[in-house]
């Protein structure tokens, strides 16, 4: 077996793996350091989430760097808040036998004002989202001139995110001689394209099947109807007492409603999204960390980065928009060479995205059945036997009890006293669980009409709010360029935000009316390369936005014959699971073409 020592690490790095109780490094890490360690080549390195990849690119980045240079020699560039926080807890717990090595993260939704004295102190290595990184080089708060390594985690999804134009701008402030490393756990078009303008000379690493789903993730699905999204969720939650769960919708809105319900129904629950503060999102993490949350409900940006090992399930209460979300969302299970459960809760209409799903990912969805009132009854028997077990009898508490108890049930075999207590609580499990309907649809049926209720994209936004911003094209601002900055300050992902209408000086933008007030607060007192932002509810052209009938424009003068192909550059880094010609329909909503 390879251990860590053979890899060609450092003493005091090895030190520090042995204190983590870090035994044998995993695939990932094998292959991925002694190349990271002896090449001066770029590298591409494809693995899954949750194969160790922070370690893989951390340690021999750690070897690279010089204690007495305070300048900053390494950045990682990620897409989320969590995700730097996590690389950089992950980087000082490597680093602790180092003295003189520094991480530090910088990110939206945090003071910024202690992340430059932070930098100022001597950080030379700094862990940042794109957003942030330009407003403090816009500041001139930091110098990248002596970067000598940059890692682009997880790039795929800050493509999707929008912020191709964002790392253009980074990378141009580093040297051309510097390393480039970048890991993802897809390799799509776009990441493929990214490498081939960013890096020179780039090797690649591959490990484990191309695009394809962890072997340890067991796919299943459920069909139910739309309304029944809720009660199914709770009754596998209630079939299974040790189920540990990050469950993940579209929009914070869902998230916070969905938690809400959870807890008032008796569950152990909290909620994760970007309009958390920073010491929100940390002991809501803490909790779940600690275990005394059960289940996590998240969106899909704030579930990047959360990187909690014992996870037993992925629950997708509402589908993600593509593949490589999907494969993003699963990863956050079966972590560290565990086994773990994606469960998707589907309406009838989204069988076929399953189907995509499975091609794609080139593995099997299981389908199951909602548990019905017999099984959780079982599963909840069996629970309480196992706690029954394992209690420790509080003598002191029972004492005038206990000797009753001997009394009135001394006249009792061990097996009567088994078989009344397993009647007196199944019928007690059976009172609670035994009426419950079947909410399962049949598979059999072809029933055309029902329809999944998920707003479309033209619903959400028709009842949108508009955002002016001091901003436009003579601040070097396209569409990309755009979304890319509103995700990167905002911590929204690219699908939350609609049409753009980007003018000279200024730009006018439809949000999702739930994350309206979450981007307006995210850039009240912003700058973008010494320029104060100012931003305001545009209520002129959101007038204009009604007259041209919808949010995509169709009708619209000024929008031509674009009509929602307006909505293509918002999604850089997304791929359709719908690869053929769109089809027409003579009722509905145009679709949105992602599946």
């Amino acid at each position: 077996m390879t251990s860590f020592s053979s890899l060609g690490l450092r003493a005091e790095l090895l030190h520090a793996l042995t204190d983590l109780g870090f035994t044998s490094p995993t695939p990932v890490q094998s292959e991925a350091i002694p190349r990271l360690l002896e090449s001066d080549h770029d590298l591409v390195v494809l693995a899954q989430t949750g194969t160790g990849k922070t370690a893989a690119f951390g340690l021999p980045m750690l070897e690279h760097i010089d204690p007495a240079d305070r300048s900053i020699q390494a950045l990682v560039l990620a897409p989320t808040r969590e995700l730097c926080v996590q690389i950089t807890g992950d980087l000082e717990r490597f680093a602790t036998h180092l003295k003189g090595v520094t991480p530090v993260a910088v990110y939206g939704g945090a003071s910024i004002r202690d992340q430059i004295r932070a930098i100022q102190r001597g950080a030379n290595i700094v862990v940042a989202t794109p957003g942030r990184l330009l407003d403090l080089l816009g500041r001139q708060a930091l110098d990248l001139a002596q970067v000598r390594i940059v890692v682009l985690d997880e790039a795929d999804e800050m493509l999707n995110m929008g912020f191709q134009e964002d790392l253009t701008d980074i990378l141009s402030n580093t040297p051309p001689e510097k390393r480039t490393w970048l890991f993802s756990a897809t390799m799509g078009r776009e990441v493929r394209q990214i490498a081939k303008r960013y890096m020179h000379g780039t090797e690649e690493l591959q490990v484990g099947e191309r695009n394809a789903a962890a072997a340890e993730i067991k796919h299943q699905y459920t069909v139910v109807h739309a309304r029944d999204r809720f009660g199914a969720l709770k009754r596998f939650v209630d079939a299974d007492p040790d189920l540990f769960a990050i469950v993940l919708c579209r929009t914070k809105h869902e998230t916070q409603q969905l938690a809400s319900q959870l807890v008032k129904d008796g569950y152990v629950a909290d909620a994760i999204h970007g309009d958390l503060s920073q010491a929100q999102r940390d002991h809501v993490m803490g909790r779940y960390r600690a275990r005394t949350l059960q289940l996590l409900i998240a969106t899909d940006v704030a579930a990047r980065g959360i990187d909690v090992s014992d996870v037993t399930h992925v629950i997708h209460f509402d589908l993600p928009n593509d593949q490589e979300s999907y494969t993003h969302r699963s990863g956050r299970t079966a972590r560290a060479g565990r086994s773990g459960v994606s469960l998707s809760i589907i309406g009838v209409r989204e069988r076929r995205k399953i189907q995509q799903l499975e091609r794609m990912l080139r593995t099997h969805f299981t389908y199951v059945r909602v548990p019905g009132g017999p099984e959780i009854g079982k599963a909840q028997l069996m629970a309480y036997l196992g706690k029954l077990k394992g209690v420790n009898v509080q003598q002191e508490a029972l004492e005038g009890l206990l000797g009753i108890a001997h009394e009135e049930l001394a006249g009792f075999s061990k097996k009567e006293l088994i078989e009344r207590f397993m009647s007196v609580a199944f019928e007690r499990l059976l009172g609670q669980f035994g009426t419950l309907p079947d909410l399962n649809v049949d598979m059999s049926a072809k029933d055309h009409t029902l329809r999944n209720d998920r707003p479309s994209s033209r619903e959400r936004f028709s009842t949108g709010r508009q955002l002016f911003i001091n901003l436009g094209r003579a601040h070097g601002f396209d569409k990309g360029r755009m979304l890319g900055y509103l995700c990167g300050v905002s911590g929204l992902s690219g699908d939350m935000i609609g049409r753009m209408h980007i003018d000279e000086y200024h730009a006018f933008i439809d949000i999702e009316p739930d994350h309206f007030q979450q981007v307006f607060n995210s850039l009240k007192g912003a700058s973008h390369q010494g320029r104060q932002v100012r931003v305001d509810e545009g209520r002129g052209q959101q007038a204009r936005g009604q007259k041209d009938r919808g949010p995509h424009g169709r009708g619209s003068k000024e929008r031509g014959e674009q009509g929602r192909g307006d909505r293509k550059p918002h999604r850089k880094g997304s791929r359709s699971f719908d690869k053929g010609p769109k089809k027409t329909h003579r009722k509905g909503p145009k679709s949105s073409g992602r599946w």
